[in-house]
């Protein structure tokens, strides 16, 4: 009874077990990996070592960097400056959704007060670039689209150190 009890366990351990040889038995397994990307379509990856086209500016038009720079001052505005002139020396620089944005902001809200090094520039698409502007309080962050008006900054961001 013991005898036949172990040899029923181990015939069912085999029957249950995986072959030996993959190709005996019933397994579903593949016998080698499967892939889901042709090695021959190219790069598809979020990063790519390409550089970043360069920005489009039409001739005489502003470049990213002067509009950026004019849009700094603009933002940091003089003293005395009221909300009406500070909003309208923006606005010739802004994108609408920008500008609407911008509406009731109060120009002693700024936290800085002047610029402290050379912008530094991330070119995105021909149409579309980030600029970074350190200023004696922190860091202006501005994104920047190209439109039939030239450059205009679309957002902009404020970093503290």
């Amino acid at each position: 009874m013991i005898a036949v009890l172990i040899f029923g366990v181990i015939g069912a351990a085999r029957l249950v077990s995986d072959p030996a040889d993959p190709g005996d038995g019933l397994s579903s397994r593949p016998n080698r990996p499967i892939t889901t990307v042709d090695p021959t379509a190219g790069d598809d990856g979020v990063l790519s070592s390409e550089a970043a086209p360069s920005p489009v500016t039409s001739p005489g038009a502003r470049t990213p960097e002067q509009t950026a720079e004019q849009f700094a001052a603009a933002w940091l505005g003089r003293p005395g400056i009221t909300a009406k002139e500070w909003q309208a020396g923006l606005r010739p620089l802004s994108t609408p959704a920008l500008t609407e944005k911008l509406i009731g902001a109060d120009p002693a809200g700024v936290p800085a007060k002047k610029l402290t090094g050379p912008l530094t520039m991330r070119e995105r698409t021909e149409a579309f670039v980030e600029l970074e502007i350190p200023l004696d309080a922190g860091r202006l962050r501005l994104e920047l689209v190209a439109s039939s008006e030239g450059w205009l900054v679309d957002v902009l961001d404020w970093e503290r150190p």
